[in-house]
């Protein structure tokens, strides 16, 4: 009896201090290594690209130094590893990068089966095709026969499958591990017609010598919520993750800027407000961080609309519309749960 009970409570033991340990997980990586591991695209204009001096920007890229600052105190605190689309998902259920930051839809089974967890929309896209003008082609309609540059191993693949299966066509799916050798086999001439999501298509067409010889076919034919994403079972880095999104959401929704966010902080009479700056209350201890971590992130890299208009914006080369990601209020998908 005595050796069954103690067998019992080593047992009970083992599984409270593995909770603990989960508990503690990513976030104490994290501050015991002093950065941030990103995993960002191989380079995608406008999302995630290395700029002239060698520095990574964009909008994933600025969702990530978000997290850094709020936990770091450092937005520049960050190593980034490029991954190819196969290698997105395995590199947080494997541990070899903290979040993940990289055009990913938020899909059942990667959720469910793949070892990760998706944190916050933060994009609301579709996938379409670009052809080239002098193609004379101006709908997805009339793509039947057509040869289509693809990557491996994304939900463009399989959504390209059921779009030709849904309306009887026969394609030719040319697949290709990454975006970049996707869309330059496309200009080459190797295809008819290259397909990903309207974003990243607007994105690419960027960097061709001539962007008006290539147009982007109005249907789009897929919902594309893209979302960074963590490692399964740590759910406190779920929740850092997902609350500095959410705040950077509801800090445009309330007029709280990089420039004016420590005087909102000290003169804002407005409780939501201040409970979202830490002026009152203790939110922060919800995550395991201070009153300041929301004060942090929007210091390094402003709030939604700052972000989206820097890399998306009328002043960006790319000039995507808000349009499904404009804040609720003013027609769109965004919407920040209260922070209290």
């Amino acid at each position: 009896m005595k050796a069954r009970w103690l067998f019992i409570l080593v047992l009970v033991l083992v599984v409270v201090f593995s909770g603990t340990q989960a508990f503690a997980g990513i976030l104490a990586d994290v501050k015991a290594k002093g950065f941030l591991t990103l995993g960002v695209s191989e380079g995608v204009p406008g999302f995630s690209i290395p700029d002239s001096s060698g520095r990574w920007v964009g909008f994933d890229v600025d969702m990530g130094r978000a997290v850094a600052a709020a936990v770091l105190g450092d937005a520049e605190k960050m190593k980034f590893v490029p991954l190819a689309s196969k290698q997105k998902i395995v590199a947080v259920s494997s541990g070899q990068v903290d979040i993940t930051s990289r055009t990913t839809t938020w899909t059942m089974k990667r959720d469910a089966k793949q070892g990760v967890d998706f944190t916050a929309i933060v994009f609301y896209d579709g996938q379409g095709f670009m052809v080239p003008k002098k193609s004379g082609v101006t709908s997805a309609k009339q793509l039947d026969g057509a040869t289509i540059c693809v990557t491996a191993g994304t939900t463009t693949e399989l959504n390209l499958a059921d779009y030709a299966r849904a309306n009887g066509f026969k394609i030719e799916a040319v697949v290709f591990d990454g975006k970049k050798e996707a869309f330059g086999a496309y200009t080459s001439g190797r295809c008819d017609v290259f397909t990903t999501d309207v974003s990243q298509l607007a994105s690419w067409r960027t960097t061709v010598a001539d962007p008006t010889s290539h147009i982007i076919l109005p249907e789009i034919i897929s919902k594309e919520p893209l979302a960074p994403l963590v490692r399964h079972g740590d759910n406190q880095w779920k929740d850092i993750v997902t609350w500095v999104i959410i705040g950077l959401v509801g800090a445009e929704e309330h007029g709280i800027t990089k420039a004016n966010v420590m005087s909102m902080k000290e003169k804002s009479k407005n409780p939501v407000i201040q409970r979202m700056l830490g002026a009152t209350g203790d939110v922060g201890s919800f995550l395991g961080l201070d009153n300041d971590w929301l004060v942090r992130a929007i210091k390094a890299v402003g709030n939604y609309g700052e972000i989206y208009d820097r890399h998306f914006g009328p002043k960006s080369k790319l000039k995507i519309p808000r349009g499904l990601n404009k804040q609720w209020k003013d027609g769109g998908l965004l919407y920040a749960p209260p922070i209290r």
